[in-house]
């Protein structure tokens, strides 16, 4: 008796109680909802090299993860296909995150003074590729990595080679704690159903724990073995192409009569519930050629089945089959999740060949990150890690200008917000540079290497000259909210003579409070926004996006490899960036937050709203193969399967103006007001905060505040 509905139904209530659990022992998290499970008390605790009390380096890094591998606890629900759940996160463990011998002190007064996320140190964000690993398999990577030791001779890279061969033994050794397990929990089951599925378990295990997997539950198993491993060791959540990675597997077991449809799609729910990695799904393969199959669309049920937090992005192109992207849009508004995503094939592809590279390159730099698109396996990002608060260097340029005393414009103003940008740029690009020297004297990649082209083939960690490519990413964040304060001060100031500078100085300072103040934000609230076509706000935001992406593409350095791409992204930064602006020309209050991403400030508009998102985006886009997101907040009434042919319309009009990705939420006013006083309340409400999906019940008041002033404007 197969009996796969319930099994799921159970599952995902399990996930539930393990989501609140989390919240009660460990606190509320204002970040991607993961797989992870709390931990037992007191098991494991990092193993400090420093004396700063934290752990910096290969030795360390590969003593830690063994270490941790070896006493991790197993994991196996008797409901689920497969075995395996992480519990720690390595990296965040550590009491400080970048190792102080090679200290960036040079950079610090600038980080300070523009409120930069420099980079430096953090977890990776790139993408393995995953067709190594079931290629290879863990006996096939040794193999490889023995066969690069025989030809690399120098001390540092025979280290390297035997560090890479003890972190993939640890793995084996967790992988056989859970053959063993599943055994004695066989041998103890009291119904058959169990007992068989536990057995399987069991062989999937043993036949994976040396071998490459032959099987779609094997390849799936081996998968979740190696993101789990790499969760633990650095938060890595970046998938690859997951119809075409696992479809031979299935094409193979459905012709050899092994397996049936409904047996996949419950095999593929437990895999998407065991981690909310970032999958794509259809789009072109290198050639242009679609890549949908069956099992694209026994992916997305799967994913309907379980309904969980979900990162699934459909690659929409003119190719695309029309009945995967209708469904993926039907599932979005049918379960009002926030999955799937959507990317822009056009714009990604023509602009990624602009650094230099061919279509069919491009075509495989796919969505696997929360805004970001990566070469599996072949270049070092950095993406979504390094964000410039634009807010702030307009703050710091409008402060240097009113201290001058005179030439008080929005020209003189632009001037320096100009040579201030230039400055944040170049000291993130700086600090960039800074972390690739020292990387790997800080977090080296001991799992990502392992799926990667290059690492083990030179014998250098990625980040040190093993990857292939380095295309670097520079985010700016607060696009609306800088180019909403410029137009207002233009149309207040210069064109309409309501205000003088001084005048609204002094409200800046006041954080618009006294006499007159709630008038004197009023009216720059109602300024032309950024948003509505042709207002001073688009030329603003379109100067803005030109001059920052000049910048940015400055820092390049072919000699080196390294290409700089900029992108406009906030993640989850609105809030924490706001805290340390003062009130703006555009009426937004002191330390509440900047505008979000590439999207204009809510309610920008009260007619057409999507429409006008859809233009504005695609207008502002910095044209170089990253991503300007466009979060795109829709009501339930009129998200409904009525409207899902105009949904589409304004998907692909957006992608076809040249948008990049596009997530959605669909969300009930009222349900959002009444989650967001009682979460608990509402324990399955999953909303897609930014780029990542999460349980609002796990996001902070504050950051909840932000998602429900979002929808409501919108």
């Amino acid at each position: 008796m197969k009996n796969y509905e319930q099994k799921i139904a159970n599952l995902r209530m399990r996930k539930l109680a393990q989501t609140q659990e989390k919240i009660e022992k460990e606190g509320l998290l204002d970040e991607d909802d993961y797989g992870r499970v709390v931990p037992p008390e007191n098991l494991w605790n990092i193993i400090p090299n420093h004396p700063d009390g934290s752990f910096y380096g290969f030795d360390a890094w590969a003593d830690n993860f063994c270490s941790l591998m070896n006493i991790h606890p197993v994991y196996i629900d008797a409901d689920d296909a497969f075995a395996g759940r992480w519990m720690y996160f390595m990296s965040k463990m550590r009491p400080n995150k970048w190792n102080p011998d090679y200290s960036y002190d040079f950079l610090k007064e600038n980080i300070k003074k523009y409120d930069l996320i420099c980079g430096i140190g953090d977890d990776a964000h790139f993408a393995p590729d995953y067709e190594i690993g079931v290629k290879l398999g863990w006996n096939g990577l040794i193999k490889k990595i023995e066969h690069y030791q025989s030809m690399h001779h120098s001390e540092e890279q025979q280290h390297f080679y035997s560090l890479h061969l003890r972190v993939i033994r640890s793995v084996q050794g967790w992988i056989q704690r859970h053959i063993d397990q599943a055994y004695r929990m066989a041998a103890s089951a009291t119904d058959d159903c169990s007992k068989n599925n536990l057995l399987e378990i069991a062989k999937v295990n043993e036949s994976i724990i040396n071998d490459a997997p032959t099987t779609l539950r094997e390849a799936c198993q081996w998968i979740i073995w190696y993101h789990l491993a790499s969760r633990t060791y650095n938060r890595d959540g970046a998938g690859g192409q997951i119809d075409t990675l696992l479809a031979p597997f299935y094409e193979k077991d459905l012709a050899e009569g092994r397996i049936d449809k409904e047996t996949a799609v419950y095999y593929l729910a437990c895999f998407l519930l065991n981690d909310p990695v970032y999958w794509q799904l259809g789009g072109p393969d290198e050639s242009g050629k679609d890549q949908t199959s069956p099992l694209s669309f026994l992916i997305l049920e799967a994913a309907d089945k379980i309904n969980t937090s979900l990162n699934l992005t459909v690659r929409v192109f003119d190719g695309l089959n029309k009945d995967l992207f209708r469904k993926s849009v039907e599932y979005l508004v049918k379960n009002k999740n926030g999955w799937p995503r959507f990317s822009g094939d056009k714009a990604l592809v023509e602009g990624f060949m602009k650094n230099g590279f061919s279509a069919q390159l491009a075509r495989r730099r796919i969505a696997v990150g929360c805004n970001w698109m990566s070469l599996p396996g072949l270049e070092y990002t950095m993406n979504d890690l390094v964000k410039i608060n634009m807010a702030k260097v307009f703050e710091v340029s409008y402060t240097e200008m009113m201290n001058e005393q005179k030439d008080h414009s929005t020209s003189r103003l632009w001037m320096l917000f100009n040579e201030h940008l230039a400055k944040a740029v170049q000291t993130s690009a700086d600090g960039i540079r800074h972390h690739l020297k020292f990387q790997k004297y800080n977090e080296p990649e001991l799992l990502l290497n392992l799926l990667s082209h290059g690492p083990l083939e030179k014998g250098k960690d990625v980040s040190d000259g093993g990857a292939e490519y380095y295309n670097l990413a520079i985010d700016g964040a607060g696009l609306a909210t800088v180019a909403d304060s410029f137009a207002a001060l233009e149309q207040r100031i210069e064109l309409e003579n309501k205000l003088s500078w001084n005048t609204l100085t002094e409200y800046l300072r006041n954080n618009f409070s006294g006499d007159g103040g709630c008038r004197i934000r009023h009216l720059l609230k109602n300024s032309e926004k950024y948003g509505a076509a042709e207002s001073l706000g688009e030329k603003w935001a379109i100067r803005i996006k030109e001059t920052f992406t000049e910048l940015v593409r400055l820092q390049s350095e072919p000699d080196k490899r390294r290409i700089f791409i900029p992108g406009f992204f906030s993640w989850a930064n609105t809030v924490g960036f706001g805290q340390s602006v003062g009130a703006t020309p555009d009426g937004r209050l002191a330390q509440t937050p900047i505008s979000h991403g590439a999207n204009p400030t809510p309610g920008f508009v009260k007619d057409g709203a999507s429409l006008s998102l859809a233009t504005i985006i695609a207008k502002i886009q910095p044209g170089y193969g990253n991503t300007a997101p466009m979060q795109w907040e829709l009501d339930p009434t009129f998200a409904n399967m009525d409207n899902i042919e105009l949904i589409m319309s304004i998907i692909r009009a957006h992608f076809d103006l040249g948008g990049t990705l596009i997530n959605v939420n669909i969300m009930n006013k009222d349900t959002v007001l009444a989650a967001h006083k009682d979460p608990a309340g509402y324990p399955e409400l999953v909303v897609r905060v930014t780029g990542f999906t999460a349980y609002f019940s796990m996001l902070s008041p504050q950051f909840r505040q932000l998602v429900v002033d979002r929808i409501l404007e919108s």
